[in-house]
């Protein structure tokens, strides 16, 4: 497509989009569901199918040589499509937000005023690799009542349209409309660009994908947007933690998979403790082919580890590193989350209650954890059912984005004939 046919293939996008979002702002709870439960069956049925279509995108991906991370959240296992199926069948199971009414009261005038849940309308999602946002965020959108406009990278295509394939057969069974969830057919990026300055058409655009991608659209959007930028994610092992409780978290947190926002990249001990747990801690990395960066203190007990330098401390690496600082106490463990930080999830290991309550009510996180894995930080297993992103901002919505998220509320006021005097 050329400039003026991809303008003009968006704007009719857009149109349907607009449309569509009306009739399922509508749709009633049981109709919902329907499309939800048949789009998890046509998953499961065509997991051959879509294990296929990765696998012509992971060819293409290697041949171009891609970065592991990339692959890593491109790749697409038979358990991959298994989840998502079953993240659908949870968000039919949610109950449905939309025409929920809260905080009901008599004013002194007779009227009564409260809050009625309400879809934010067109939602348009940007994502690169990570084939199973197609799934996640159609169904995250269609049971708020939402439309959804999806736009995946290049190198998740044969796999996006394959699963749009079963989307949309999901929405025909239950007689939705099929421009409900569209996925973009084209790769041009010229369509992200028309995508985030539609106003008339999207209300909420919501990137997923690398800090280049996000910091673009963060900059040229002109619709608001549901973002975080990088996941600089701690775990803080307190000198009160359970030993073996320590090592297990801090293992997990960073090698169950490297390539996701939620993983650990800067791992803090407490002076009290490294002599004891962090020689164990570098034997398990090292066997697994972590390469560690850390402080003066943490390399004059592990020789092998390289020196950190002030960027490490900054780094979402993605990959198999991880940054050690040695600290003196809770305070300082706070004090550098903050400034290195990125508000997404950090995690204390503690057996004292004091500090643990501490930690939760100071670390200005989307998530705070006490003695669990960063990883936890995730819609699914949060019992959103699935995840639209994870935002790191303050306002509408904060941490894993489910339902609650892609809804807002309008004032209601109901009345009796009473005048205002």
């Amino acid at each position: 497509m050329n400039t003026i046919d991809i303008k003009s293939y968006m704007q009719s996008v857009g149109q349907e989009a607009r449309a569509a979002s009306r009739l399922v702002a509508k749709a009633d709870t049981a109709a919902k569901n329907r499309a939800l439960t048949a789009m998890a069956q046509a998953i499961r049925r065509d997991e051959a199918l879509l294990l296929a279509a990765n696998a012509k995108d992971l060819d293409n991906a290697r041949a171009k040589g891609l970065e592991a991370s990339m692959i890593d959240r491109l790749t697409l296992s038979a358990k991959g499509v298994a989840t998502m199926a079953e993240g659908l069948l949870q968000i039919a199971a949610l109950a449905d937000p939309v025409g929920e009414i809260s905080g009901l009261n008599y004013r002194p005038s007779g009227i009564q005023v409260g809050k009625m849940r309400v879809p934010l309308g067109v939602i348009g999602i940007i994502y690169e690799a990570r084939p199973n946002v197609t799934a996640d965020a159609a169904g995250l959108c269609l049971k708020a009542g939402n439309a959804a406009i999806l736009r995946g990278g290049s190198e998740a295509i044969h796999s996006n349209q394959a699963i749009a394939a079963c989307v949309k057969e999901g929405l025909r069974s239950a007689g939705l409309p099929e421009s409900a969830v569209q996925v973009i057919e084209t790769t041009d990026r010229a369509a992200v660009g028309e995508l985030i300055t539609m106003k008339d058409f999207v209300d909420v655009i919501v990137p997923r994908g690398g800090k280049g991608l996000i910091e673009r659209i963060a900059n040229e959007a002109r619709i608001p947007v549901i973002k975080h930028l990088d996941g600089v994610c701690h775990v803080y092992i307190d000198d009160q933690a359970d030993f073996d409780k320590a090592i297990r978290i801090a293992d997990n947190a960073k090698t169950q998979r490297y390539g996701t926002c939620n993983t650990m990249e800067t791992l803090l001990i407490h002076e009290g403790i490294v002599e004891k747990i962090l020689p164990a801690l570098s034997k398990i990395y090292f066997d697994k082919g972590v390469e560690l960066r850390g402080d003066a203190a943490a390399r004059g007990i592990v020789a092998q580890i390289k020196e950190a330098t002030e960027q490490d401390w900054y780094e979402e690496y993605l990959a198999p590193i991880l940054s050690i600082r040695v600290v003196d106490g809770l305070d300082q463990a706070i004090d550098h989350i903050t400034k290195y930080g990125s508000q997404h999830t950090d995690a204390i290991v503690t057996e004292n209650y004091t500090h643990a309550r501490r930690f939760l009510r100071e670390v200005d996180s989307s998530s705070v954890m006490v003695n669990t894995t960063t990883r936890f930080a995730d819609g699914f297993e949060y019992g959103l059912g699935a995840e639209i992103g994870i935002s790191t901002d303050k306002i509408h919505a904060r941490g894993p984005v489910g339902l609650e998220g892609l809804t807002s509320q309008k004032f209601i006021v109901l009345g009796d004939g009473q005048l205002r005097q």
